[in-house]
């Protein structure tokens, strides 16, 4: 736009635009008092008594970590890990002659897993940190009063007090005060979407006493003090007041400008920082980034304590017994085991102090049986949720070409979490729609224009089998004519009325009323293009941009507008040639949410005065004169279908003023809007309403806020995995019902429990100002819609009546008080949607909070904005969407995608895959650690107790490290239940994670149980079949050493074996683990046995000589290892065949082909259970 045209438009003087300025109210009284204390000097930020306030700076951080505390903070959140405490203590005992091994085989581990979780968590926090310092040294101009000019500075350097000069396209660096900008009367353009998501531009407006300050002249002389309200997170309010010349005036939100808010179509502002840093309102709405641990994690060191507490009874026992034998050795002076030297005795081992004896003997054991607590979990599971995030990364369904973005997991910690989500809170702009406005549809004079079908439609359309729609309204889109070129906001196509086809219609007068109304109805305004000269229009809302856009692509181009007129190139219905017309603006009367209409007051070429309107159906067809109806039957019942259709409708109607009526209805409305009593808006909106009557109607316009691709079949998908979703959003309620419609959230069957303090009670109430009474009046009111809301839901009992929860921001904010929180969340819980309509970001943040912790349920959370980062980071998982409002959403997330819809493949795939994985892995950890643990347990036991182990060191060491660990991994990778088509078939699979089937306790147990019974049988197995008999050709008996290695051998089989038998899907990767590491422990014997005897020790020549050339050691090992593995056999085969889970149902049916046959409920047990969980749930929380 032309910087002279933009000077010469004084939009403060119309109407809608002085109505902005502020009035003292009720607030302003508590200026000085607790709350409202902030004191700002303008543009002498060094006063001494600035100073002593001490406010602090505008440098930000966001990071979890600082260079002081990550080293405690970061060794802290290791050692919460009780297996990680263990070994550290663990390791600090090796030290001593308790411990039955080298310190540094106990040491070295430990570190290696403490030091690379470490790293990991630093190079994350790096990438918060890089942002951040991105944000601090940002550069805005900052006026110096000494040299009387504005000189760069940084972000981070800015003070309370300071003076900056901001220009268009750039971000505010904190919050400000407007004094004045590029226009003479003091207003500009602002861009919230990183604050509520919205894109549509925000008007604010400078006092008048500061709008003439536009020159450094004046600006040095500026000498003003701002009382205002302390830092707080409302974003929708501000009261203050700003001292000047002498004059005490009322400030209002719409003097102040929000930090990483966007100034827009303007080319400059100049505003004083009121507030900084972390004192602003977005920085107050954030929320420090939490150390999040998923809940198998959480469960994961409840095992371990069990584990701890086996290993304290098995030691205790064995020291028991210990003790017992120890001191029957030394016997009226005989000695019953002469050969352990009781004559002789140390402290670890004295008949005649055997308690003490006993005691160190406990402590050995600790150290002993340190087997049963797998130190290589943690370390294992980091490397899987590693590999895991990789293949989510490269996963090439979720990778959108048209951003080039693909999926990325930000953290790995939280992998199996996405398999467990029972509750979705998500955002809706950007995040589930497109972020624009499309004008399809429009109904004039009763007859319905505009070709094709809304994503809605096509959608209701697959439901009912409906092939093929044609009609007026709901046309082919065969029938659709392509107009050459995409025009964003305009996707409207019907062959009669466009390309000037309209002059031909027999309506053809009400048609070109009808788009004049849409291109004079307005506050947009054009920006020419200097070189194309194409036109753009920047609008309040994109509704009002698209009806701009659809205006003049069907003949009536607005293209310049200065303050008292309105011009377009019109299409003259006479002639057929494009002329030039002029309209003088005398009113614009602004829609509010109170009004629900807008109307012009102007006066064409032909010097009729006309009034054009444009409202909700809810209040315009109340105002039709009685020869203005003539199409409203036809209208009514086109705008019901386009509700169903999911679009948004306006009325549109006007009417002819007579001079007399216009002159006396211009004295009672100047009169109105110049009163300076408290019910001067009451005063303005009643002259308005006698004006805005008797009008002629002339049609309605249908818009979309386009959905996302594939978002309502998304929807869809997750709501039969029985996920949950709910709806947090800054728009309004009548935005945030209709795209619930749009993407399948809200259906027609549904019955809506609506909440809002939007009443004409409550308004007459605000009226009076007593703010203790109103909050009184807003509790008792929420209450009592909450527990209506619970007694309608109660008095339904058919399970196929559905409820839909929507509540409005205010209401929101006391259905949150600890009072009503629990009736709140047991009436949203009962509803199969919940839609909160504007919530500030602290709402959203709040209401996820209350969801995740008193549901205790998994809780996801998904936006794309500034606005989401509180409810991203406070959910279980936060997953951000790389869409158009930036990367700050993305960079507080846990997962970012492009596009909403591949939540689906994310949570039903990856999610189930991933929580499948780790469970199994998890139990399969633990089961091969207690086998292997017990059966030096038992030998213990065998040898009297005596502390001996069973196993050479290395054979121990090398357990976790070597001979087990590859093929755990490769399952955690690798392993599927069913394929991904499957898992997005059958998306009630989904509900194995969400109830924790795979990680029960039941199920744990019992894996910890077979890990007992595989350690007995494995020890009992082979001892008593080898040692009464001979074993060499030369009639050896087995010895220590043979023993050893014939039971370990037994050991690496059955738990490799064991993992054989647990895997779902093979590649040749699992099989080179599998086979390969029981390969690897051969081949490890012969080469540790070569070595001298005095490194190799029991180990030497163990193979070659004693063991390989025996047949009874292939043969013991071959029996044993069946023997082991047949109980689990066993049972797997009976579930399989008379209780099956889902996944089972699915496989076999895969492999008998029937497939399609495959119900999409759930089992009936499983059915049963969900629902027994459902009602303890219901029971605790009542």
């Amino acid at each position: 736009m032309v910087g002279g045209r933009r000077r010469r438009i004084q939009f403060s003087k119309l109407y809608s635009f002085s109505c902005l300025r502020p009035r003292f109210r009720d607030e302003h009284r508590q200026i000085g008092k607790k709350g409202y204390s902030r004191v700002v000097y303008c543009n002498d930020p060094e006063n001494p008594a600035a100073v002593q306030l001490n406010y602090g700076g505008n440098y930000v951080s966001t990071t979890k970590y600082s260079a002081w505390n990550f080293i405690p903070k970061a060794l802290f959140e290791q050692f919460r890990r009780v297996a990680n405490m263990y070994f550290l203590v663990v390791a600090c005992v090796s030290f001593s002659p308790l411990a039955p091994y080298s310190p540094i085989s106990v040491l070295a581990p430990l570190m290696v897993v403490i030091g690379a979780t470490m790293v990991k968590e630093a190079v994350e926090d790096w990438r918060r940190r890089k942002q951040d310092i991105e944000a601090n040294n940002r550069k805005v101009k900052v006026f110096d009063s000494k040299s009387g000019s504005f000189t760069e500075t940084r972000w981070k350097k800015l003070r309370v007090g300071d003076l900056v000069k901001v220009y268009k396209d750039q971000y505010f660096p904190a919050d400000l005060l407007l004094l004045s900008s590029s226009y003479e009367d003091g207003i500009c353009y602002v861009e919230t979407m990183n604050l509520d998501g919205e894109t549509n531009l925000k008007l604010k407006h400078a006092l008048d006493v500061t709008a003439p300050l536009r020159d450094e002249n004046s600006l040095q002389k500026l000498e003003a003090v701002i009382k205002c309200e302390d830092p707080n997170e409302n974003l929708y309010s501000f009261v203050g007041t700003l001292c000047y010349n002498g004059q005490e005036l009322p400030l209002s939100l719409q003097q102040i400008l929000l930090r990483d808010s966007k100034l827009r179509n303007t080319d400059y502002i100049y505003g004083v920082v009121v507030f900084t840093g972390h004192d602003t309102k977005v920085m107050q709405n954030a929320t420090d980034p939490p150390s999040k641990r998923s809940k198998i994690e959480r469960r994961m060191d409840k095992i371990v304590y069990i584990l701890f507490s086996v290993l304290i009874l098995v030691s205790f026992v064995g020291s028991f017994f210990f003790g017992v034998a120890t001191k029957k050795d030394v016997h009226r002076g005989k000695l019953r085991r002469w050969y352990l030297r009781p004559d002789d005795p140390t402290v670890f081992y004295d008949p005649k102090r055997a308690s003490v004896a006993a005691f160190f003997h406990f402590l050995t054991g600790l150290l002993l049986y340190g087997y049963l607590i797998p130190i290589s979990l943690y370390v294992s599971i980091e490397i899987v949720k590693v590999l895991q995030s990789i293949f989510i990364n490269q996963d090439q369904e979720m990778y959108d070409e048209e951003t080039d973005q693909p999926a990325h997991a930000r953290t790995s910690n939280l992998n199996e979490e996405l398999g467990q989500v029972d509750t979705i809170l998500s955002d809706k702009t950007g995040t589930l729609t497109c972020n624009s406005m499309e004008f399809v549809k429009c109904t004039i004079a009763g007859v319905a224009y505009g070709r094709g079908m809304t994503e809605v439609e096509r959608t209701l359309a697959m439901r009912k089998g409906i092939g093929d729609t044609s009609s007026d309204l709901l046309g082919s889109t065969a029938d659709v004519t392509d107009s050459g070129k995409s025009v964003k906001g305009f996707n409207f196509r019907d062959e009669r009325i466009m390309n000037g086809q309209w002059v031909n219609q027999p309506d053809s007068d009400f048609i070109q009323k009808f788009f004049r109304v849409l291109a004079l109805c307005h506050t947009a305004i054009p920006d020419v293009d200097k070189e194309s000269g194409e036109i753009s229009y920047e609008a309040e809302s994109p509704d009002e941009a698209a009806f701009v856009i659809a205006a003049r692509e069907l003949g009536f181009e607005f293209f310049e507008r200065n303050q008292m007129s309105i011009s377009l190139h019109e299409l003259d219905h006479e002639n057929g040639k494009n002329v030039d017309r002029s309209y003088k603006l005398l009113q614009v009367l602004e829609f509010s949410s109170a009004r629900k209409r807008m109307s012009v007051i102007l006066r064409n070429p032909e010097n009729q005065l006309l009034l054009l309107c444009k409202g909700a159906d809810s209040v315009m067809f109340e105002r039709l004169s009685e020869k203005g109806r003539l199409f409203e039957a036809e209208t009514k019942d086109h705008i019901k279908k386009y509700a169903e259709a999911g679009l948004r409708t306006l009325i549109v109607a006007y009417r002819v003023l007579s001079e007399e009526e216009y002159r006396q209805w211009e004295e009672e409305f100047t009169k109105a809007k110049t009163s300076v009593s408290e019910d001067r808006d009451e005063l303005v909106d009643a002259a308005a309403d006698k004006i805005e009557r008797h009008l002629i109607l002339l049609g309605a316009t249908a818009v979309e806020d386009k959905l996302q691709k594939g978002v309502p079949e998304c929807i869809d998908k997750l709501a039969k995995a029985r996920t949950k979703i709910w709806v947090l959003t800054g728009d309004k309620m009548e935005t945030a019902i209709n795209i619930g419609y749009a993407c399948s959230l809200l259906r027609e069957e549904m019955k809506q429990i609506v909440i809002t303090l939007d009443k004409p009670d409550m308004k007459a109430l605000e009226k009076q100002g007593d703010k203790e009474a109103i909050d009184k009046a807003s509790i008792i009111s929420v209450r009592e819609q909450i527990s209506e809301g619970l007694d309608q839901v109660g008095s339904v009992k058919e399970r196929s009546v559905l409820f839909a929860l929507i509540i409005d921001g205010k209401s929101l904010a006391y259905a949150l008080n600890k009072n009503l929180e629990n009736s709140f969340l047991e009436l949203a819980t009962k509803c199969a949607s919940v839609i909160c309509c504007r919530s500030s970001p602290k709402q959203k943040a709040l209401v996820t909070r209350l969801v995740k912790r008193r549901t205790g349920e998994t809780t996801l959370a998904v936006g794309d904005g500034a606005n989401d980062v509180g409810m991203l980071q406070e959910a279980d998982i936060g997953v951000g969407i790389s869409g158009v409002e930036g990367r700050q959403a993305v960079m507080a997330s846990d997962y970012s995608i492009s596009q909403f819809r591949f939540l689906e493949r994310l949570l039903l795939v990856h999610g189930h895959w991933c929580y499948r994985r780790i469970s199994m892995m998890i139990c399969y950890f633990f089961y091969k650690n207690i086998a292997f643990g017990f059966t030096l347990f038992w030998y213990e036991a065998h040898a009297s107790f005596s502390g001996q182990p069973a196993y050479n060191d290395w054979y121990m060491s090398f357990y976790n490290v070597f001979f087990t660990s590859l093929p755990v991994i490769a399952l955690g990778v690798f392993d599927q239940d069913v394929s991904a088509r499957l898992c997005l078939k059958h998306p009630m699979l989904y509900q194995e994670g969400v109830q924790n089937i795979l990680f029960s306790w039941p199920r744990i147990l019992g894996w910890m149980c077979n890990g007992l019974v595989s350690s007995m049988i494995i020890f009992f197995f082979t001892s008593n079949s080898s040692i009464p008999q001979a074993f060499r050709k030369d009639g050896q008996p087995v010895d220590y050493q043979v023993l050893g290695a014939t039971m370990y051998t037994a050991v690496v089989w059955t738990v490799n074996c064991q993992m054989a038998l647990s895997i779902n899907y093979f590649t040749w990767i699992q099989h080179l683990f599998i086979w390969g590491s029981i390969a690897f422990w051969y081949a490890f014997l012969v080469i540790y046995g070569f070595l001298n005897p005095t490194v190799s020790t029991t180990a030497y020549q163990v193979l070659v000589e004693a063991c390989a050339p025996s047949p009874f050691y292939w043969l013991v090992t071959l029996l044993v290892v069946i023997s082991t593995l047949l109980p689990y056999f066993s049972y797997r085969a009976f579930q399989t065949r008379f209780r099956p889970m889902y996944h089972d149902i699915i496989q076999i049916r895969r492999l008998e082909g029937s497939e399609s046959e495959i119900s999409s409920e759930l089992p009936v047990r499983m059915e049963g259970r969900i629902l027994h969980l459902k009602e303890r749930l219901s029971r605790r929380e009542l």
